[in-house]
């Protein structure tokens, strides 16, 4: 019976396979898997390099909160894209979608007084009604993903012009601008921290939240490793791979705590980066999807509906560039028919940075936020020096083109290795 290409969520269970005479369940030595932690290592390093450079202004509380908020449309964005990506395809329409999307909210709110919920609704239907109409040329007819999107970057973009009349629509509720701009209250009032002044009680139980989250999701797969006799790292690198991330995670919450609170747009985002984490790593679709990205042929000969998964991953992406269409939209308070332009190049640069594999079969919805995130911090640490635009894009284009190269380095030093 043909086998399945193991996927990534596969993978990330036991890269580092014990050596012969290894005992099963046994801790492995310490080992850096760049391929994994090297985007990891290379945002850290970004990070410092700009907090640097602007005497600490991009860790300020405020300015966290702009990164967070100002790219919150792309990193949606990224999540629909690196599973696209995954599967051995892409999509160059997210831009236009985003635009004629923002373009049917702002219509029916405006225009037509109908009450934001509904409209929402209806937004997501229209997103997900394009996504399958790609989806069925591309999945179901066999046009290439590229050139469908294409064609959908085109298409939409006009029917965006035709919609708005070639001008901007707005102001938008004061709802849908809260989603897109907005904070959580303080519901428990601040608290000292001492040098750092207050901060909002409830952001820091949320953090400390997820802390615990953290902690125990690393602690229950450790264990499950154990329990199938698989190698684990050593407590004291396990330990760290987790105390790490909880003071980083800590620090960021801290920060936003001492501004304006949590944004509402990154409670929404970090729902996603949840739901579709357990998705693509613990459901049926999510390997099937892996598998239609590592080996076509093989998922097709053990009974994977290649078309059915190609298809929802396309209706997929069009009502998360819906989603993305009213944050952004509510965010400039109205329908721009310019906006989304070149949204699905920063997707698609995220979704790479972050991880993906040129082939497909390879990547993670973390990944892929770090990769948006990488791009965000950039963008903003130039700003924050006053670089001029051209040297922004010539630093992003650099930094797209070492991230694939890296890719294709490690596959090619695997491939040796055996």
């Amino acid at each position: 019976m043909t086998s399945v290409a193991p996927t990534n969520a596969d993978l990330a269970v036991d890269n580092n396979p014990a050596a012969p005479g290894t005992p099963s369940g046994a801790p492995r030595r310490f080992t850096i898997n760049l391929r994994q932690s090297g985007i990891y290592i290379a945002f850290a390093f970004i990070v410092v390099l700009f907090s640097v450079l602007t005497g600490g202004d991009m860790l300020q509380p405020q300015n966290i909160s702009n990164i967070v908020v100002q790219n919150s449309y792309i990193l949606i964005l990224a999540i629909g894209m690196i599973m696209i990506i995954i599967a051995g395809h892409i999509d160059l329409s997210v831009g236009s979608v985003v635009a004629v999307c923002g373009a049917v909210t702002a219509v029916l709110t405006v225009n037509h007084g109908v009450p934001w919920p509904l409209a929402l609704l209806i937004t997501l239907v229209v997103g997900g009604l394009i996504g399958a109409w790609q989806g069925f040329w591309i999945a179901y007819f066999g046009i290439p993903a590229f050139i469908v999107t294409l064609a959908g970057m085109l298409l939409f973009r006009a029917l965006t012009l035709t919609t708005l009349g070639n001008q901007g629509i707005g102001p938008f509720p004061d709802e849908l601008r809260t989603l897109s701009n907005g904070f959580t209250s303080g519901y428990l009032g601040n608290v000292g921290l001492g040098p750092l002044g207050g901060a909002d009680l409830f952001s820091l139980l949320i953090g400390l939240v997820a802390v615990a989250g953290i902690a125990t999701t690393q602690w229950r797969a450790r264990a499950g490793r154990i329990r199938y006799q698989q190698t684990v790292d050593p407590m004291p690198v396990f330990l760290l791979r987790i105390i790490m991330p909880s003071i980083v995670l800590l620090f960021v919450v801290v920060q936003l705590a001492r501004f304006r609170n949590l944004p509402w747009v990154l409670v929404l985002l970090t729902g996603l980066v949840i739901g579709y984490s357990v998705l693509t790593n613990r459901s049926v679709f999510g390997r099937q999807i892996y598998a239609v990205g590592g080996n076509l042929h093989a998922a097709t000969l053990s009974g994977v509906k290649v078309k059915s998964v190609i298809f929802w991953l396309f209706v997929n992406m069009g009502v998360l560039a819906a989603l993305a269409g009213v944050i952004f939209a509510g965010r400039l308070n109205q329908a721009n028919p310019v906006a989304g332009n070149q949204f699905e190049l920063d997707a698609i640069a995220a979704a790479f940075i972050g991880g993906a594999a040129v082939q497909g079969g390879v990547g993670r919805i973390v990944g892929a936020i770090t990769g948006g995130l990488i791009m965000g911090v950039i963008n903003n640490g130039m700003s924050l020096l006053n670089a001029p635009s051209e040297r922004v894009m010539l630093v992003k284009g650099l930094v797209l083109l070492a991230a694939v190269a890296f890719d294709v380095w490690t596959k090619r030093r695997a491939g040796a290795a055996r």
